[in-house]
């Protein structure tokens, strides 16, 4: 079968390529998981992430909102010691006060999903024509637009490129390429 150039032969990328990125997500829990994952990969490559998502799944509560809104000092202390996860203090900060301020998009909006997918109008966007590795965008007006949006609520770790990424794990847009079965 062949696969964007991007996924390599590591299983977890096989499985993660094939059978979730790019695939619609509606859900509050797996957003904010994507978000917080793309936002850890920073620097790093997604594969470093994806091979840590089991660790972080365990270390953030299975990337539940109102349980890492609580955290305290304990717990980012915990964390910043986890062998497991990516212990970038700036990182982990964000995760807690990201997870906040969703709390606070979920009384407004009614959900994480709505106002997310609200920002690029509702449904995923237009395939780009024709798409290889060469013509595939870093960013987007759209995924300006997200940043921008993400940041004045007080989000952090959600550049534009950062954005256009998490937009392409959740099925926003469909960046599969043309070589891509």
């Amino acid at each position: 079968k062949k696969r964007c150039f991007w996924v390599g032969n590591n299983p977890l990328m096989i499985e993660y390529h094939d059978k979730e990125w790019g695939r619609p997500s509606y859900e509050d829990r797996h957003l904010f998981e994507m978000l917080t994952l793309e936002g850890a990969q920073a620097g790093l490559s997604w594969e470093t992430v994806l091979n840590k998502r089991e660790n972080f799944r365990k270390a953030f509560n299975n990337f539940n909102i109102q349980k890492i809104a609580k955290y305290k000092s304990k717990d980012f202390k915990c964390l910043m010691n986890n062998p497991g996860i990516i212990r970038n203090r700036l990182k982990i900060e964000s995760t807690i006060s990201n997870a906040k301020i969703t709390l606070e998009i979920q009384k407004e909006y009614g959900s994480l999903s709505k106002y997310l997918w609200d920002i690029i109008g509702g449904k995923p966007l237009p395939q780009i024509k024709n798409l290889t590795r060469k013509n595939i965008p870093a960013k987007t007006k759209e995924s300006d637009l997200m940043s921008k949006t993400l940041k004045k609520r007080g989000f952090r770790f959600v550049g534009s490129t950062i954005c256009y990424a998490f937009m392409q794990a959740v099925g926003m847009v469909n960046d599969h390429t043309i070589e891509c079965d």
